[in-house]
């Protein structure tokens, strides 16, 4: 049965407006439902106060946590709300005592931000960083990162799910296999992945699952959340720098953490963005995740076809699996302008350079590129708009 994007463009202000959003990757627009979760609640802090207005909404913020548990398979004691997924990230870190000589495996296209926290606890804590091997079509290689596991007895295996700089999908359900049979901890990036892709915490087998709210999943910026394994709450995790909401403080030297997720939250919350996140989840269940997400990545694979023919153009994507984010690099163009030139057109688009992903961009000797995101609220006349305009760009 082929999806019909038509509902949900219609609870997406910008597309009346004939802007042509191609994003996704950097931050989705919000339909209607989230944007009025916010707004709601923002007013109800002007008119009652803020303390007052999230006393009041005690039973919605927890029905958001509900809601981000469900869209993982999780349940909601096993959530903690943050503020973005690098938090999200920092903070399963923080849960573990690495030692001078301790093993992080991680893969060559992990997100800029975790392998700038991986050379940091080299450089602060001696921990060894390393890199999986990449199969031969792209992404970590399984058998790569089982022989590291076997050989090397690492802390932690840290995988992302859908790297920043291209629309591969890497393997982290068998990875998690992997981490599973050798009772390894496992923390899955899925920050690209949550909102376009099915997420089952159970079939990742991960200890850790951090994401954010703005990107697929079409919430609000500054606010995220990190999915906490039952496995991890047992062991008696909590991060490095636990404040009152996570833990209570019993004795002058002494304190007792709580017994769920919590304990990896900051008592200080952005009440408004926890409910636009909650609400952004109870939406995506709506839209469903697997419909949606096939046809937003044979939007970005018509994408990748039609660029592929434009003499000048180069794609970048390589893997066995690809999803609905397109990279290319334009002859003779650093990507930036071409992203303000396609916004002067009312078609939004990122650009990348060689600092989001150092590794895979100096494999491609690629200097900038261009990412083209669309996700189910786009359609193919957009797609191919914007690939013309690509196309002009390109002929100057």
């Amino acid at each position: 049965m082929s999806f019909d994007p038509t509902p949900w463009r219609a609870d997406t202000e910008a597309v009346a407006a004939g802007r042509i959003h191609l994003n996704n990757a950097g931050a989705s627009l919000m339909p209607r439902p989230v944007h009025q979760a916010i707004v709601q609640h923002l007013q109800r802090e002007v008119s009652l106060g803020g303390y007052e207005a999230a006393d009041l909404a005690r039973d919605a913020i927890q029905k958001a946590h509900d809601d981000v548990a469900r869209l993982i398979g999780a349940t909601a004691r096993n959530v903690a709300v943050v503020e973005n997924a690098t938090v999200a990230f920092a903070q399963a870190l923080s849960a573990f005592d690495f030692e001078p000589g301790d093993a992080i495996v991680t893969s060559r296209n992990d997100y800029s931000s975790n392998q700038l926290m991986y050379l940091s606890l080299a450089q602060r804590r001696g921990v060894r960083v390393l890199r999986a091997e990449d199969l031969p079509a792209g992404g970590a290689d399984p058998d790569s990162v089982a022989k590291l596991v076997r050989t090397e007895r690492p802390k932690l295996v840290a995988i992302t799910h859908v790297p920043t700089n291209s629309g591969l999908v890497q393997r982290v359900e068998e990875i998690g296999r992997i981490c599973a049979e050798h009772d390894v901890p496992y923390l899955v990036d899925a920050c690209q992945s949550v909102g376009q892709l099915p997420i089952d915490v159970q079939q990742l087998h991960c200890t850790y699952l951090a994401a954010t709210a703005r990107k697929f999943l079409r919430g609000p910026r500054g606010v995220g959340f990190l999915y906490v394994s039952d496995a991890a709450l047992e062991a008696g995790h909590y991060p490095l720098y636990i404040d009152l909401h996570g833990a209570r403080w019993t004795e002058a030297d002494s304190f007792e953490l709580v017994d769920d997720a919590t304990r990896f939250e900051n008592w200080e919350f952005a009440y408004a963005l926890v409910l636009g996140q909650g609400a952004a989840a109870e939406y995506a269940g709506r839209v469903g995740v697997a419909d949606a997400g096939r046809y937003a990545s044979g939007l970005a694979q018509r994408a990748r076809e039609q660029l592929a023919n434009i003499e000048g153009v180069r794609v970048l994507d390589a893997g066995e699996e690809l999803c609905a984010i397109v990279t290319v690099e334009i002859a003779g163009h650093d990507a930036r302008d071409v992203v303000r030139m396609l916004r002067e057109e009312a078609i939004n688009t990122s650009a990348l350079d060689r600092t989001s992903a150092v590794i895979d961009m100096d494999d491609k000797q690629a200097h900038s590129a261009l990412r083209i995101s669309p996700h189910y609220y786009n359609t193919q006349r957009e797609i191919d708009i914007a690939v013309g305009a690509i196309e002009a760009i390109v002929m100057g």
